[in-house]
């Protein structure tokens, strides 16, 4: 018999490979579970809530277009030139927000141009991917043709999603603007 003195080092790159895998995978699961999820809230409601309802959601919001429409009054906008010019997708001027406090004022009127005070009106604050800083209010009062939400106290730049919902009757409508805070 030939005594075979070539050592074979395949055991120790199996196992090398087994241990880098391993590793990968360990730091593949710590990496991703370190990351928040957040969940969206597109139409002012659970993204669950609106997928489950988005056929229902649609013909309101339809109904809702054809007979009415949403204004947000008495708010300066930033100019964005230069996004517009490169983007292929014409973007609208988010509002201007100042620290502190501010006050938005929301018009619902029908298409005529009479203005409706019997609106259920919710609004929302929110900041695009997170929902930590959400500012919700649930009922909107009525002053003199208009829905005033007073006093929201803004204190960290970047930028917002101001977001509103007018229900009238059967027909829901919404509202979604930029906003941004200069630092």
């Amino acid at each position: 018999m030939a005594n075979n003195k070539e050592k074979t080092y395949w055991p120790h790159m199996i196992l090398g490979f087994f241990i880098l895998g391993i590793s990968l995978g360990y730091w593949t699961i710590k990496s991703a579970s370190s990351m928040p999820v957040q969940e969206s809230n597109n139409f002012m409601m659970k993204y669950q809530s609106a997928d489950l309802n988005i056929n229902e959601i649609m013909e309101k919001k339809v109904l809702f277009d054809k007979q009415y429409t949403i204004e947000l009054s008495g708010k300066e906008t930033m100019v964005l030139e230069d996004e517009n010019r490169h983007s292929k997708r014409l973007q609208a001027d988010p509002v201007k927000l100042t620290l502190g406090a501010n006050d938005f004022t929301y018009l619902v009127t029908r298409k005529n141009g009479s203005i409706v005070a019997d609106a259920n009106v919710s609004f929302l604050l929110t900041r695009p991917h997170t929902r930590e800083d959400d500012l919700m209010i649930e009922s909107v009062p009525y002053s003199s043709g208009e829905y005033l939400i007073k006093d929201i106290n803004i204190t960290k730049p970047g930028r917002y999603t101001l977001q509103l919902r007018a229900k009238v009757g059967d027909a829901i409508g919404y509202s979604e603007i930029e906003a941004y805070l200069k630092p």
